[in-house]
């Protein structure tokens, strides 16, 4: 490979990809853009390599933000099956589920599970925590706050201040936790 062949940047399979997808022809995006379908097509098979005001004008008739034809490829999607996620405990809460499966690196998302009466005690860690009450009654407290919250409510504080989370009823409650980590 040579130097110009790597600095020459292959968009013509990505334009191509996003024409079909639009269920357009060369001739609409022709019509379109005022561009030659043989100079589109050129470009479509990396013949022709287009200026960025070309490139403008069909991510502007495809409806796609030009930085899209430079993505050559996009890695897989992460995903955890429910059946793979971790699980542990915290004593007097309940069960702890990795939903993220413990290798992002700029959250963690977390499914806790306790009994009623269950809960966390008194901790605090670094990074803003997020909840969402799945199913249950919970009361959140930190420093003099108390809150109890419902299925569908949300909260946001300080993780690095002491907090406990309880639930309470008679229903098991289920919570989900975000926690944006600490950027080293």
């Amino acid at each position: 490979m040579t130097v110009e062949d790597r600095r020459r940047p292959a968009v013509g399979g990505q334009i191509k990809r996003w024409r079909t997808e639009r269920g357009m022809t060369l001739a609409n995006v022709a019509e379109r853009t005022d561009l030659n379908i043989g100079y589109l097509s050129q470009i479509e098979n990396d013949k022709a390599l287009p200026s960025l005001t070309c490139l403008a004008a069909i991510g502007d008739a495809l409806d796609v933000p030009i930085a899209w034809f430079f993505l050559a490829e996009v890695p897989a999607p992460v995903v955890i099956r429910a059946a793979d996620r971790r699980a542990g405990g915290r004593e007097g809460l309940g069960r702890i589920e990795r939903v993220d499966g413990g290798d992002s690196r700029d959250l963690s998302i977390v499914e806790g599970v306790a009994p009623p009466g269950g809960r966390a005690g008194l901790h605090a860690h670094a990074g803003d925590e997020h909840h969402l009450i799945l199913r249950g009654r919970w009361r959140m407290t930190q420093g003099d706050h108390v809150v109890e919250l419902g299925p569908g409510d949300y909260l946001r504080w300080d993780g690095t201040i002491p907090h406990d989370a309880e639930v309470i009823g008679d229903e098991e409650g289920h919570i989900l936790i975000v926690t944006l980590l600490a950027r080293t």
